[in-house]
This record gives C-alpha cells, structure tokens and sequence, in this order.
C-alpha cells in the first residue's frame, strides 16, 4: 500500500512539473500588475526598496559555498508592497550575518512570479522556530505582517534592475520523465512485494495441507 501511495505521489508530482513548465514557456510578461499574476509571469515593479525591513532565508548554497538569499519588501508607487527574494550573499563564517547595500530612491526591478502556499510560505519541514535574528528557515510572509498585507501572497525572484545579488533560486532541476520514472520503481518495487505475500501466502497453505494429511 505505501508503495502504491508513493507512486500515485511521484506521478502527481510529474504531473504538477509538466505543468510548471508549461506555464513558465507561456508566462506573460507583466508591467505593475493589478490583477493576481500567473504562476512564473516575469513582472517588472516600480517603486523603492524597503531595506530597513531586510530578512535573510538561511542555509542556502551556491558554487559549493554557504550563505543566505536576502528577502527585502519593495513598495511600488501604487502604495503596495512585493516580497523579492534578491540573490545569494556568501556568509563571512558559520551563522554570521553577512553585509550587503540597498539601493535608495526610485528602481525599477524585474522578476519571476512565484506564489506561496495558502498559509504565505513556502512550505517545507521546520525544525525549531522558523525565524532567529534576521535569519528564516523557510518564506513566511508573516515575518513582515507590520507592512500590512502584501500586493499577492508570493514573491518576486529577481533578475534585474539595481540591488540584485546572484542568482540563485530555479524551480526545479527535476524533469517530469524522472517523477515518472521513480513512480514506475514504487509500482514494480509493490508488484514485487505482492507477488511475494501471493507466493508465501501459497505455499503457507500447501503446508497446512500436508500437514493435516499426515
């Protein structure tokens, strides 16, 4: 049963893949939205960076080196507030907080679109508290609930304008021919398993029946 209930899994997340890729091929490209934008829409925002209200989203990695990606608000001239994940920053040691600018004044900056769960995070497993310091384990648009709430509940990956770190976020490296692919080892892997219970469960009762003859 569990392996059956890890296959209809990895197919769901085949399928949820496929479709991730698809929307990203035909995103819209938008200017300022004012209506929910679609799942990966390249957005471009207008306004100023709330840089006093700067998180950082812990343990992540890129090149092999160990840092943070910097989580700043950006309002935009329509009094809204976007969530940006800016890019990585290297760390300068283990849990030191590393030292990084924003820009002031009027920017224009370019993203991709990506919502968050219902509850405005990103999911995942915690453990401990989500936040420490400046530091989150994971998105959490709570972190920020003194702004009010935001324009839409996700966040913007940027990939322009001034205040960019490195890029550092991708959806996914896993292509749906893969989920497909581990979905049919949990159904072989459960044949298997069945095939076995059948054959012992047989040869079980043949016993029984020798042994009731003697």
């Amino acid at each position: 049963m569990l392996g059956l209930c890890l296959c209809s899994w990895q197919v769901m997340r085949g399928q949820a893949r496929a479709q991730h890729l698809e929307d990203t091929a035909s995103a819209p490209e938008l200017v300022m939205p004012t209506a929910p934008p679609a799942s990966a829409s390249l957005i471009e925002l207008r306004g100023e960076w709330l840089a006093e209200h700067s998180l950082l989203l812990d343990n992540r990695t890129l090149d092999k080196r160990h840092g943070v990606a910097v989580l700043t608000p950006f309002r935009t001239l329509d009094g809204r507030w976007w969530l940006v994940e800016r890019g990585f920053v290297a760390s300068p040691a283990p849990r030191a907080d590393p030292e990084f600018t924003t820009p002031e004044g009027s920017q224009v900056i370019r993203g991709r679109w990506q919502w968050l769960n219902g509850q405005g995070t990103s999911g995942g497993p915690l453990f401990g508290p989500n936040r420490e310091g400046q530091r989150l384990q994971q998105v959490d648009l709570s972190a920020w609930k003194t702004l009010g709430a935001p324009a839409f509940a996700g966040i913007v990956h940027q990939t322009g304008g001034a205040g960019r770190f490195l890029p550092w976020w991708q959806p996914s490296n896993m292509t749906p021919e893969r989920h497909y692919a581990y979905a049919l080892q949990w159904l072989g892997l459960s044949l298997g398993a069945a095939v076995v219970m059948i054959v012992g469960a047989r040869r079980q009762r043949q016993a029984a029946l020798r042994q009731r003859q003697v």
